[in-house]
């Protein structure tokens, strides 16, 4: 066995078989570095050239447009530091300019619209090294005139920014003119735009006025003819049973038994309570058309106010009353006192047959949302699968023999609390009572 490895083995097997073993141990060791530098060196050439090849690519490519900028018709050349300090400026058919190292922002500004120099955009442009500039200059001193620039970014071979080089293009004084021309156009056009806007913003707005304004008078119409039609087309009729039935009364009732006085009587108080639900109905009605008067309003007054006149209508009642102090809030003081008379008159009756009556009107809030506002009782409560129906119009949970009532009061109690931009709602269980709560802004 040829090589390094047959002298290995053979050693091995000699008289000396512990050196024999470190011999081929060291040839093993060789035979790898061997193998493991040519393989680094394999590597190493391959990612040269490929590092190659990308700089000669960037080459090639900034070669081309290079040749693309001169092949343009420009009209002078300049070149900077990776400081962005102006090293070269020549003119075609002029003088080069001293190499003073100065910023090219003190020397240029950008060029705006309205012909002035902007050196602190070029500087801002310049310090973002883009791979090109491409913009419009004026010279700051002097009648150096407005320049078109264009550069390209410079990169030595260990990728490090070496300033630009490029071309410059002088703007003729009609260019100039022409720029300042489509200037003012441009700021008229946009004044007159601004103008034909805001016109059609107004005659839109005077538009959605006139309609609300027609809606109103149209709604305000058709409240007037509601109301005159239940006041006198509904109430004749009535008047006539309401009439003949108390003459029947005087003139007969001696003549008729207890049944048919009784009957009377009934017949009499049905016309009574369709007095008192065609009353409610043209209070309810006029509410939507019935101007806010918006101000500071004391609630826990207005509940006093309130609880004593009920108090004084039932002397005899003892009912605990609870009114948190110093409840105030902002809306038309005759509607919201309106709103107490109804939830505070409820719980007042409905808490009749109760021992030891109790109410309570109390407010809270949650962070930043409105004042939430409940008024509680112990009486009758009701069941909360008909609380949808509660606030309708003449829908009642209790019958009129147990508590009087037309139907009419929660139906006021919501639409004037909508209109103060808040909302009502009930919480209850039969015989434990009854909770109403309503929110108003702040």
């Amino acid at each position: 066995m040829p090589g390094p490895l047959a002298l290995g083995l053979a050693m091995s097997q000699g008289p000396g078989a512990g050196f024999g073993h470190v011999m081929l141990l060291a040839w093993f060791g060789l035979l790898i570095l061997v193998l493991v530098a040519g393989a680094a060196f394999y590597l190493s050439r391959q990612l040269t050239r490929q590092a190659l090849g990308h700089s000669l690519g960037v080459l090639r490519a900034q070669n081309q447009r290079w040749e693309q900028l001169l092949a343009k018709q420009a009209d002078g050349r300049w070149h900077s530091d990776p400081q962005h300090r102006l090293l070269s400026w020549h003119v075609n058919g002029a003088e080069p300019l001293p190499a003073t190292g100065q910023p090219c922002w003190e020397r240029f500004g950008l060029l705006s619209l309205e012909g002035s120099a902007d050196a602190e955009g070029l500087q801002a442009l310049l310090k973002q090294q883009p791979a090109e500039i491409d913009c419009r200059v004026q010279a700051l001193a002097g009648d150096g005139g407005n320049w078109d620039l264009l550069g390209l970014a410079c990169w030595d071979e260990q990728g490090q920014f070496q300033g630009y080089q490029g071309v410059a293009k002088k703007l003729a004084v009609i260019d100039e003119q022409a720029m300042a021309a489509g200037a003012a156009v441009m700021l008229a056009q946009a004044q007159t735009q601004k103008q034909v806007s805001e016109q059609a913003q107004a005659n839109l707005l005077q538009s959605q006025l006139q309609s609300q304004l027609q809606a109103q008078a149209f709604e305000a119409q058709e409240q007037a003819s509601f109301s005159y039609t239940v006041s006198h087309d509904l109430r004749a009729p009535l008047r006539v049973v309401e009439g003949f039935a108390r003459i029947l009364k005087e003139d007969y009732g001696r003549l008729l038994d207890r049944i048919g006085n009784d009957h009377l009587d009934r017949v009499m108080g049905a016309a009574s309570r369709m007095n008192s639900m065609i009353d409610s109905l043209l209070s309810l009605s006029q509410l939507s058309s019935q101007p806010l008067a918006r101000q500071p309003v004391n609630l826990s007054q207005l509940a006093d106010l309130v609880l004593d006149e009920l108090q004084r209508s039932a002397p005899q009642r003892k009912v605990t009353v609870h009114i948190q102090p110093l409840m105030t809030t902002q809306g038309d003081p005759v509607l919201l006192r309106m709103v107490l008379e109804n939830l505070l008159g409820n719980a007042w009756k409905y808490s009749s047959k109760c021992e030891q009556a109790e109410i309570r009107f109390e407010a809270q809030r949650d962070g930043p949302g409105p004042w939430i506002f409940r008024i509680s009782d112990n009486g009758a409560g009701f069941d909360m699968r008909y609380a949808d129906r509660l606030f309708g119009v003449f829908q009642r949970l209790h019958s009129a023999s147990d508590f009087q009532g037309t139907g009419v009061g929660l139906a006021s109690v919501r639409r004037i609390v909508r209109r103060h931009g808040g909302e009502v709602w009930a919480e209850s269980e039969v015989g434990a009572g009854a909770k109403f709560y309503f929110t108003l802004p702040a």
